[in-house]
């Protein structure tokens, strides 16, 4: 029993293998039997005619079948296809800059703020008096200025009379030497001629001792002035930065400091997004980022749905994302109803210039024995071909790609069990678009 069972098994599986691996040769060995039992009615040639026929059904079975398609290169807008989200024109975190409590009512996030608006106001405390004091003090620096001014004027006619005074005595003191030479003058009068010399001579150099300290004085009544100045400026400064005002018109994206609440330097008033325009972020690859232009129309599509955005390419990056080797790429987008927001996942289409390029299915795409992506093709003779190509762009329909000829029998099944050189049986398909 078990021989049998065994034999068939043995059979089945013979059975199997003729009708499902070696079918084709099998349906042909068929026909050729069949084709020889008619001619053996027949003449001699209608015979030798049948047995011809496996011979060439044979031939035609090794070929690997595959189905082409037929298709030609078209114009397209070659656009540069980004996955990017929204961001706000400009986010500003608004902080104070001074100690103090919060002395307003607070405003509520999402409300709109002018440009100069009072987000936040602080009691001044002694402020006020510290300025008045500094006032003070400047005023009263003025005041010694114009003493010191009056002492530079009355120190110089001080020199002027200690001059007159010297030239006097020399005077005195050259007669005297000249009367004592004739002996008409003792030497004591040209001794005290001598001493009052010396004495105008000192006196002089007092004088003008005095015209130095008077313009000191007058330069150190500049320099109180100015200090006291820049405090008075200084008790100004810290007065105005109890109020804080809105940089520029914007959205608040959160409540403004609470109403009696202590403030730091640093802390935060509000936080103030500007919205129109808004800006598109997408981050362009290094293989594309030459077909990009600052000044390009791009359109996109937010995922939440809604009208297509028009804007223009206002920045691209110069230094790629060390860690994506991308380069971000900005586009400003005019937003008057603020509907768009900050942060929305949206499709960027840059354009760029047009290229031929074929609609093929995206499962036409195959690798060579280098890794290269491209598509296989019939070539002359049936033998196939392989031809590196580029994805412009994927949809819904299949991918476009350039590298190909501009007619182009691409295989679309079958290409993974074919290699360049071999020959094939192609099916053809015309092209659908």
């Amino acid at each position: 029993m078990r021989i049998i069972s065994f034999l068939l098994a043995a059979f089945v599986a013979a059975a199997l293998y003729l009708w499902v691996i070696e079918r084709d040769r099998t349906l042909a060995f068929i026909a050729a039997q069949t084709g020889g039992d008619a001619a053996a009615d027949d003449t001699e040639e209608a015979s030798a005619e049948a047995d011809e026929a496996p011979r060439v059904v044979s031939e035609r079975a090794d070929l690997i079948k595959v189905v082409a398609r037929r298709s030609t290169a078209q114009e397209i807008d070659s656009a540069v296809i980004l996955r990017g989200q929204t961001e706000a024109a400009r986010s500003v975190d608004v902080r104070a800059e001074t100690t103090s409590t919060v002395t307003s009512p607070p405003l509520r996030k999402g409300a709109f703020v002018g440009e100069g608006q009072l987000l936040c106001q602080l009691d001044p405390g002694t402020r006020g008096s510290s300025l008045a004091e500094m006032r003070a003090r400047a005023a009263a620096a003025r005041s010694r200025k114009t003493e010191a001014e009056a002492r530079v004027p009355e120190a110089k006619s001080r020199v002027l009379e200690a001059q007159a005074r010297l030239d006097e005595a020399m005077v005195n003191q050259n007669a005297a030497r000249r009367l004592s030479e004739d002996g008409f003058a003792s030497e004591t009068r040209v001794k005290n001629a001598d001493a009052a010399v010396a004495a105008s001579e000192a006196g002089l150099e007092a004088a003008r001792t005095g015209v130095t300290a008077a313009t000191t004085g007058l330069q150190s009544a500049d320099a109180a002035i100015e200090s006291a100045l820049a405090a008075v400026a200084s008790a100004e400064k810290e007065l105005s930065r109890l109020d804080i005002h809105a940089p520029f018109a914007g959205v608040l994206e959160s409540d403004t400091a609470e109403l009696g609440s202590l403030l730091q330097p640093g802390a935060l008033c509000a936080t103030v997004i500007q919205l129109d325009p808004i800006k598109l972020v997408g981050f362009v690859p290094e293989t594309e980022v030459n077909r990009v232009r600052v000044g390009a129309s791009a359109r996109a599509q937010l995922a939440a749905g809604g009208d297509d955005l028009v804007g223009k390419v206002t920045f691209l990056s110069r230094a790629a994302d060390p860690t994506t080797r991308t380069f971000r790429v900005e586009i400003e987008v005019p937003n008057p109803d603020l509907a768009i927001r900050d942060g929305q996942t949206s499709d960027i289409s840059i354009d760029a210039d047009g290229a031929l390029a074929h609609l093929l299915p995206a499962s036409a795409l195959t690798l060579d024995a280098q890794g290269d992506i491209g598509m296989r093709l019939v070539g002359e003779n049936n033998t196939v071909e392989f031809a590196p190509i580029t994805v412009l762009r994927d949809t819904v329909r299949g991918v476009w790609v350039t590298g190909l000829p501009t007619q182009a029998n691409v295989i679309v099944v079958g290409q993974e069990f074919v290699t360049a050189g071999v020959e094939v049986a192609p099916t053809y398909q015309e092209q659908t678009q």
